[in-house]
């Protein structure tokens, strides 16, 4: 079979089996939205060792989410520190909240900020 008559053989499938399920007395399964679809991270620099790490909340459920991030003072010497650090944040639906990651303790130190993890799960109250 050809590429092109795959794809279209798929194409049909996905677009008629919910008419063919309907006309058969079977309603089509709804699908949920996944709270992927619905948060957002971004990152801005405020200043010369302060980064936000925000996290923007469009579902219409409350949400816990959680970020880490490390910090790594002088990578690329004998001095080189790191830093793990981490911060919960609890928001209503549509709400936005942000953390700041701080380089502070870099001191004049050079610094990265790296193995930035968020996550995010309905609040369970």
């Amino acid at each position: 079979m050809r590429p092109y008559a795959v794809a279209r053989a798929i194409a049909c499938a996905v677009l008629f089996t919910p008419m063919f399920a309907a006309i058969a007395g079977h309603a089509p399964v709804p699908v949920r939205k996944s709270l992927a679809d619905c948060t957002a991270f971004d990152q801005t620099n405020k200043d010369d060792v302060t980064v936000s790490l925000s996290i923007k909340n469009s579902c219409t459920v409350p949400i816990d989410c959680s970020v880490s991030w490390r910090v790594v003072c002088a990578p690329g010497s004998k001095r080189r520190a790191v830093h793990n650090e981490s911060s919960k944040l609890s928001m209503p639906e549509h709400g936005e909240k942000s953390t700041d990651a701080s380089a502070a303790v870099c001191g004049d130190d050079p610094w990265t900020l790296d193995s930035i993890q968020w996550s995010c799960e309905p609040n369970k109250e």
